[in-house]
């Protein structure tokens, strides 16, 4: 590996989908690319567990059709897309805690997702990018602008310096401005801007079952349910494609700062999975939960209370021609038309990238 301290021509900071995807188009234009990453592990907000053999998204699931550049990607890495299942009935609970198994529903029919999970975007990425320009456990602690070079602080093993002609955060612009020290300051607009900007999934959690098989099919369900009494607001079937398992996932409706019990939490869900889908549900050879907001390199405070709705994300303004054109904030939540998908992820990629190259 070149030794940290010495100087790349472009530091893109998180190996998270927008980051990866920037390194790789800039490496087969030729360009010198460095990638660092806080986490020990590549992926940002995509991350996928293995369970027995099987993959489980515990961050984004899903995509749709007519998003090309997902599809394409996909189909460049060679990886198996499939349709989300959705045959059957929909499972509606009451706040009364009243349950209904007969409404001919299924709000995800027709997305789409991964055999073996959405990390296969990031890890067939990162393999094309290569071990020598992706360092993870190199978090960014501070970074300045002196004499047309700018120095990034890193926190890894030892306390380097990076420096670079341009540098990328590829990072929600909120998490950037709430974490990290810039000398010189960003303008107050951008600040201002960055804050107010959600980070898409950063205040809520997923709770994922495993199941030996998908037992609600056999009743006639699709796995899909809605909650008026939670904890899970809305589940979904998760289950792996090739049938070795079942599995059923669910947002937690819970507020952040409500479900810091990690075990009373799971025990809940286990009892409303078993009033949903039936007395087997209770006992799953694997129960996890992902809390985002526990998450220090993806949410902050601000995030703790989650957007009811999808933001309407776009391009900041204020945050073009930072440091004289040297310093790019890209993310999902700044694309122009898929924010917060990993579409959105793929295409605030592929803008910023155009500009790069056009320079």
């Amino acid at each position: 590996m070149p030794d940290p301290t010495t100087h790349t021509e472009i530091l893109i900071v998180g190996a998270g989908l927008t980051g990866l995807s920037i390194a790789d188009a800039l490496i087969r234009a030729g360009r010198n690319v460095l990638v660092i990453e806080g986490r020990d592990r590549i992926g940002g907000r995509i991350m996928t567990a293995e369970i027995a053999g099987a993959a489980f998204d515990l961050g984004p699931a899903w995509f749709w059709p007519g998003q090309p550049r997902v599809a394409a990607l996909a189909q460049q890495l060679r990886l198996e897309v499939f349709e989300q299942f959705s045959e059957g009935r929909l499972v509606f609970e009451g706040a009364d805690g009243a349950v209904r198994r007969d409404l001919n529903m299924a709000p995800m029919a027709g997305s789409l997702r991964l055999a073996g999970g959405l990390s296969g975007l990031t890890t067939g990425l990162a393999t094309r990018i290569g071990d020598d320009n992706i360092r993870t456990g190199h978090r960014l602690t501070a970074i300045s602008s002196t004499n047309g070079k700018i120095a990034a602080e890193i926190d890894s093993s030892e306390q380097i310096t990076i420096t670079a002609d341009q540098v990328i955060l590829a990072a929600p612009p909120r998490l950037l401005e709430a974490n990290f020290d810039f000398t010189p300051h960003l303008p107050a607009a951008a600040r201002q801007e960055m804050r107010a900007t959600p980070t898409w999934m950063a205040g809520h959690a997923k709770i994922i079952a495993v199941y030996p098989r998908a037992f609600w099919r056999d009743a006639g369900l699709n796995g899909d349910a809605m909650s008026h009494r939670g904890p899970m607001a809305e589940i979904h079937d998760a289950s792996p494609n090739d049938g070795s398992c079942g599995a059923l996932f669910g947002f937690v409706g819970v507020p952040a700062v409500q479900r810091r019990n990690k075990d009373q939490l799971l025990t809940a869900a286990k009892a409303q999975l078993a009033s949903l889908f039936g007395p087997e549900a209770l006992i799953p050879t694997d129960i996890i939960l992902q809390d985002w907001a526990t998450e220090d390199l993806t949410a902050t405070k601000d995030d703790e209370v989650p957007p009811t709705s999808h933001p309407a994300y776009r391009p900041i303004d204020s945050l073009a021609n930072l440091w004289r054109g040297r310093l790019h904030i890209v993310s999902s939540e700044t694309a122009a038309t898929y924010g917060g998908f990993i579409e959105g992820a793929l295409e605030a990629a592929e803008v910023k990238v155009a500009e790069l190259l056009s320079q």
